[in-house]
């Protein structure tokens, strides 16, 4: 616990708030509309506040908010959560190696936090786990700082389009910043072929998967990169790999 007491004064957490905050204002787009999204469904304030602070997951929540609209039952309000949320399981094995040293209550919190560009900037800056007491610090450091960072950034504008909902029209399309912020993240992530071809098998994927229901495809093309490449991996001679 001493690490997570000491994160706020490394300087690899204020790198990681300072790389957050650069696409803060696509993400915070993206909460505002979500927060307008919830009350305009038919939720009152209190329950689209305690969705935001709660549940965190702007995927989750937009694919989760027409269902409660239309009175859908839980268990399938639940099940599609469940599957748009697939893909933190691909990061959580990832992750893995860089926390398990961390107490059971911090690695609880540090899954609530951590969000799809939370997890893409930390890994893009260490590619390896730590191998000794000052890199697992500021790892820990550097990823609870992009946290932080996006946290603070996306429950502050959803907090504002569920105190404004009716005062912002949803035409304004405003959710589409968050998505652009988001591609021009992976954009600077495909550094290599390898990633390349993953990265345009995930897309075709969920492209031709796009009219599955619960919103799927992104499962699907998420399956369809891992598997393909996972292949490439091991039926490829390391001499001819692209990497």
């Amino acid at each position: 616990m001493n690490s997570l007491r000491s994160w706020y004064r490394h300087p690899e957490f204020q790198l990681g708030f300072r790389e957050m905050m650069a696409v803060a204002p696509g993400l915070s787009a993206w909460g505002l509309m979500t927060g307008v999204a919830m009350v305009k469904s038919g939720m009152n304030a209190v329950e689209s506040v305690a969705m935001t602070l709660l549940v965190f997951a702007g995927s989750s929540q937009l694919a989760a908010i027409p269902l409660i609209a239309s009175g859908a039952p839980i268990l399938v309000i639940l099940s599609t959560g469940f599957c748009v949320n697939l893909r933190f399981v691909v990061f959580s094995a990832h992750l893995r190696p860089y926390l398990m040293h961390l107490p059971r209550p911090v690695r609880l919190l540090v899954g609530y936090l951590t969000v799809d560009l939370s997890y893409v900037m930390f890994t893009r800056r260490f590619s390896a786990p730590p191998q000794g007491a000052a890199q697992k610090q500021a790892q820990l450091a550097y990823l609870v700082g992009g946290c932080v960072s996006n946290w603070l950034s996306w429950q502050g504008a959803s907090l504002v389009g569920i105190a404004l909902a009716h005062s912002v029209p949803m035409q304004w399309g405003l959710g589409f910043a968050g998505i652009l912020a988001l591609v021009g993240v992976c954009c600077s992530l495909a550094s290599s072929r390898l990633r390349l071809a993953s990265a345009g098998i995930a897309a075709a994927a969920a492209v031709a998967a796009f009219a599955m229901p619960f919103k799927l495809g992104i499962v699907v093309g998420i399956a369809a990169a891992v598997g393909l490449c996972l292949m490439i991996e091991e039926y490829t001679p390391a001499s001819r790999r692209i990497s």
